[in-house]
C-alpha cells in the first residue's frame, strides 16, 4: 500500500508542489539512502515548494502522471532479487516517466536495475526492467571500495563521495556517464565512467548519500522538477543565493566551506 513517509509542514506558504516517489523505500537503503530524501526535501523547501514522498514497494502501482522526482535506492543482493521480481510490473509507467523527462535518481541497485540486467557476486543473472542500456558484471573475490571524484564536463560539477560495489557497470551508447573518475574506480575501472546521465535521469554508485556532499547536484534535481512542472521560464532563486557559502582565501580554490570539510 503506497503511503506517505515524509512531508513538508503545512505551516509554511509554499509557491510550489514536489511529489516524490520513493521507490522499494522499505527493502532499499542499505546505505543511508534516507539521506538522500532528506536533501531533497531540503532543497526543495529552500526553493518554495511543499514536498511529499510516498514509499510505493512490492505490489503497489506507480502513477507516473502523479509524481514529479523518482528515488530509487540501492540494497543487498537478497533484497534486490526481491524488488526485481515486482519492478516488471511497474515497467510501462517508469519507462514514460523517463520518456516525459522527468527526474530520478537511482543510487547502485536502484541504478543497476533500470538497465538491462545485473550478475550477482554469486553468479546468478538477475534481469533488469531495460527501460535503459546499461548492463552490469560481476567481479571475483572483488569490491571497489573508497573515496572518489568525478567531473561532469557538461555542467562544469564536480562531485565527491565513497563508493562499495562489486558490480561492474557498462554503459549503452545513448548513455552519457554521470562523470569522468578523477580518482577511485567508478562504473567499472576500465572507461573512467562513473554513474550514468540519460534524459533526466541520474543514477550513480556513490553512498553516504550522494547529494548531503554534493548540494550542487541536489540544487539541479529539484530545479529540474520544477521547471518540468511549472515552465521552463520558472525564475528560481539561484544555486548561489540558497545553497552555496563563502570561504576564507586561506583555503585556495574550493567553492564553498562545504566543499573545503570535504
Amino acid at each position: 500500500m503506497v503511503y506517505t513517509s515524509l512531508q513538508s509542514p503545512n505551516n509554511h506558504n509554499y509557491d510550489y508542489e514536489l511529489n516524490v516517489a520513493h521507490l522499494y523505500g522499505n527493502l532499499l537503503n542499505t546505505y543511508g539512502d534516507n539521506g538522500n530524501i532528506l536533501m531533497i526535501k531540503y532543497v526543495g523547501e529552500k526553493l518554495g515548494a511543499k514536498m511529499t514522498f510516498d514509499i510505493i514497494s512490492v505490489g503497489d502501482s506507480f502513477d507516473n502522471d502523479h509524481y514529479d522526482i523518482v528515488f530509487f535506492g540501492g540494497g543487498q543482493d537478497y533484497e534486490q532479487s526481491i524488488v526485481a521480481k515486482d519492478l516488471p510490473s511497474k515497467r510501462s509507467t517508469i519507462d514514460q516517466f523517463i520518456q516525459d523527462d522527468k527526474v530520478i535518481l537511482a543510487i547502485c541497485g536502484g541504478f543497476q536495475l533500470l538497465g538491462q540486467y545485473y550478475v550477482q557476486a554469486n553468479g546468478v543473472r538477475i534481469n533488469g526492467i531495460g527501460v535503459m542500456g546499461h548492463y552490469t558484471l560481476n567481479q571475483e573475490n572483488n569490491r571497489f571500495i573508497g573515496d572518489i571524484k568525478i567531473h561532469n564536463d557538461e555542467f562544469n560539477e564536480t562531485y565527491y563521495g565513497f563508493e562499495n560495489h562489486q558490480g561492474r557497470t557498462f554503459l549503452s551508447d545513448d548513455e552519457k556517464p554521470l562523470g569522468r573518475v578523477v580518482y577511485g574506480n567508478g562504473n567499472n575501472e576500465k572507461d573512467d565512467s562513473e554513474g550514468v546521465h540519460y534524459k533526466n535521469v541520474y543514477g550513480s554508485y556513490f553512498h553516504g548519500p550522494i547529494l548531503s556532499r554534493n548540494a550542487n547536484l541536489a540544487y539541479r534535481l529539484v530545479t529540474t522538477a520544477l521547471r518540468n512542472k511549472y515552465g521552463k521560464d520558472l525564475i528560481l532563486p539561484s544555486y548561489n543565493d540558497i545553497l552555496s557559502h563563502e570561504v576564507p582565501e586561506e583555503y585556495g580554490d574550493v567553492k564553498s566551506k562545504a566543499e573545503f570539510d570535504k
